[in-house]
Order: structure tokens, then sequence, then C-alpha cells
């Protein structure tokens, strides 16, 4: 009987057995090499293997950048920072932002306004439980226990149980899968896509000069070649997702970023900005 093609490299895997990760992982790269699994999965595996190693402080959304709302607020006020963050899920604080108590999801705000505003609303009702965990629970633990309850997001507390940041299902299967694009973002291709009069999704690695080209700025790209490098270097540090800046009038906000580098912004400019030749919009 013919050997499988696959069947030298399992069986070193079963019956020999790896003496480490990083052996299994050498394993699993000599089958991609050898076409027996293909780059996506060998992504994938090596990802489940990272999150066994992580904790919830490597991924969270720090507290400084949590989009959080204020419980006595009225739903006109809250309904702003709802359609301007995207999120669907919203922290909602008491007294202070150390104070969650409970999260509020965006369709039971806007089942509001769609049915014509009528009567009042009250927060209490509609509140769903938030669930707590420390910062050094570990990835893998915190994904079975979001498969298990069905939550999609949990607030990170510190030893003193504050605040200190907030991390979602998502997150966690970006670590495994790569990111999950989002309306926000752009194809490969297409660096700017406009959004609206004012507000563009803009990719970090869009060249200097496109992206004076296209706003008519006039950024130099003497010592940054992408749009990315020119707003890290106004930080002073590599931004995290959520944090914005203003340079010569334009707002840049950072929509998606790793802890390597920038990877999206949204870009808000004074004034409306016309359309370009044969610019197609994405609104």
């Amino acid at each position: 009987m013919a050997r499988s093609k696959g069947g030298g490299w399992l069986r070193r895997l079963t019956q020999e057995g790896p003496g480490s990760k990083a052996q299994l992982v050498e394993m699993l790269r000599a089958a991609a090499r050898g076409n027996l699994i293909d780059a996506d999965a060998l992504r994938m595996i090596q990802g489940v293997l990272r999150v066994d190693d992580l904790h919830v402080r490597d991924i969270m959304v720090p507290r400084s950048q949590m989009v959080v709302l204020e419980r006595g607020r009225e739903p006109g006020r809250l309904l702003p920072a709802v359609i301007e963050s995207g999120h669907s899920r919203f922290p909602v604080i008491g007294d202070d932002r150390d104070q969650i108590v409970g999260i509020l999801l965006a369709k039971d705000l806007l089942r509001y306004f769609a049915e014509g505003a009528q009567g009042s609303f009250d927060i209490r009702e509609v509140l769903r439980p938030a669930a707590f965990v420390p910062e050094s629970k570990r990835l893998n633990v915190l994904l079975k226990e979001f498969r298990v309850s069905r939550n999609h997001m949990a607030i990170v507390v510190d030893e003193y149980g504050g605040v200190s940041g907030l991390v979602t299902i998502e997150d966690i299967i970006e670590e495994i899968v790569g990111e999950i694009a989002d309306e926000y973002d752009t194809e490969e291709d297409q660096t700017i896509r406009r959004e609206g009069d004012r507000q563009f999704a803009v990719l970090a690695l869009t060249r200097v000069q496109e992206f004076n080209a296209f706003f008519g700025t006039r950024f130099s790209d003497e010592e940054y070649d992408t749009i990315g490098g020119v707003v890290m270097q106004q930080f002073g540090r590599l931004p995290r997702r959520g944090e914005a800046v203003t340079i010569d009038g334009i707002e840049f906000k950072v929509l998606r970023a790793d802890r390597r580098r920038i990877d999206q912004l949204r870009v808000t400019t004074p004034g409306p900005l016309p359309a370009a030749s044969g610019e197609a919009r994405g609104d």
C-alpha cells in the first residue's frame, strides 16, 4: 500500500512527538514547506499557540481609550458617541469610570430612536450585566468563558479592583486568525477612501506625497515616507486605537493599530473636500 504524502510528518508528530512548543512550531513549518498544510492554516495554529501564552493585559484596550457612556445622560446625548465610535457594545458608568454599572448594546439605543423616540428612555432597563476579569487572566481561558457565557466583552480590573481597560472576543480571535476587516477598512489597493465631505479612511502606509496630493497638504517626507510615520512622530510614541491628534488643522484618529505599527487612520479635514476627478465615494 502506498504511503500518503503526509505520512512521514504525521508519524513524527504522533509517534515521536515534539519535545517543546518551539519544536512543534518547527514541525508545523516543515509541514507547510512540504505543502501538507497551507500558510493560512499555519498562521492560525501559531495564533492558537500564541494565545495560550498571552494574558488579557497584553491585548486589552486601556482605560484611557475606552468609549464609555454615562448612565445619567439623555438618549440624545448618548447617540453621537455611539455613531462616532462604530462600536456595538458600550460600558456604562455611574459616578466615575471605575463604576461600571452594565453594558449597553447599541441596537437597544437605536431601537428607541427608530420607534420615534416616544416616551422616556430608562437606560437601566436595557443594561446587560458586565463581566469583570483580572489583567492576569490567560486569553485561552477567557475565550472559553466567552463561549460558555455568550459574552462578547469583559471589563478588565487591576489588583485593587479599579478598571484598567476592556477586552472583546474579537480581540482574542484576531490574535488567532489575524485582523478582521470591518466597514472602516480600505482595500489594499485603495489607500484613501472617502466616507463623507470631511471624513476619509486612510491606510497608514499611504505615501506622504500621495497624501499631500490628495488633501492639498504640505507634510514633509524627508524623515518619514508614510503618513503613519508623520502621525507617530506627532504623538512621540506608538499610539493605540482610538487616540487622535490634530496636525495643521487635520485630525488623525487611529482606527486600527497593533503593538508594532499604525494600520488605519480616520482623517477629518477642517472643511469639505471636493471630490477629485474619478474619485469614488465610500459613503
